[in-house]
């Protein structure tokens, strides 16, 4: 099995009993069985007991993980680059997104409040983790990763609302746009990873315990959602991110 040791740190079972009598996976959804099937197996096949107790939804733990897995992978795999490595910094740090520190300044001063309205307000971003390269006149964004514990509607949008705005009002050079997740429904992971291409893919913590829970546990209809978007590389594992970035 190929999840990172910090996966362990983070998966495991919901302190709070489950109306049905108890305890759910903290990264299911307790009101789908096949998700409460799926997540029970991920955490039998990574040899997780009943008794660890975990945070129904440790989002910062993920992404501290996320960061420090690329940190020690990455110069590994190219040490002729300058790389920093960042949670929570705005975009406008960022050499291809320095223009939209203005744009936004502009609507904040303008009292009519029109900019507002017509362009939005919504531009200087704060990606959950950020990967940058330093030469020797800028900083450039090479990567920006959403790290989202589980997949729900909202996140969903959140993800494709940072990706639009790093792809249209970029000056430069494209970055790397990923999502790293923990969610265990095939159907929810569609949901994103599925699309017209505002992210590069999607990136799973627990990649081969997924594809054996879902062929053990798994609905005949989450079976072929996951066989699509494996064969489509749209869902793809977490360990494999460092060696995608390094180019």
């Amino acid at each position: 099995m190929t999840a990172p040791d910090f996966v362990k740190d983070l998966l495991g079972w919901r302190a709070k009993e489950s109306p049905k009598g108890g305890r759910n996976p903290n990264t299911s959804d307790s009101g789908s069985s096949t998700s409460v099937a799926i997540a029970a197996r991920i955490l039998d096949l990574l040899d997780i007991p009943t008794n660890a107790i975990r945070s129904d939804d440790p989002g910062i733990g993920l992404e501290e993980g996320v960061l420090a897995y690329i940190e020690a992978e990455l110069p590994k795999l190219a040490p002729d680059r300058a790389w920093l490595f960042f949670r929570g910094k705005k975009v406008t740090d960022f050499a291809q997104y320095e223009h939209l520190a203005q744009i936004q300044k502009i609507i904040k001063e303008d009292e009519s409040k029109t900019l507002g309205v017509e362009i939005g307000r919504d531009y200087v971003i704060k990606p959950d983790v950020t990967v940058g390269v330093k030469t020797d006149r800028s900083l450039l964004l090479h990567a920006a990763v959403s790290c989202k514990w589980t997949i729900r509607s909202d996140r969903v949008q959140n993800i494709r609302h940072e990706a639009v705005i790093l792809t249209r009002h970029r000056r430069g050079r494209q970055p790397h746009i990923v999502a790293v997740t923990a969610e265990p429904l095939p159907s929810r992971l569609a949901s994103i990873a599925r699309g017209t291409g505002e992210i590069d893919a999607v990136y799973h913590i627990a990649f081969e315990e997924i594809l054996d829970a879902v062929t053990d546990v798994g609905t005949h209809g989450e079976q072929e959602v996951l066989a699509e978007l494996v064969e489509q590389d749209r869902l793809l594992d977490f360990t494999a991110l460092p060696n995608i970035l390094r180019f």
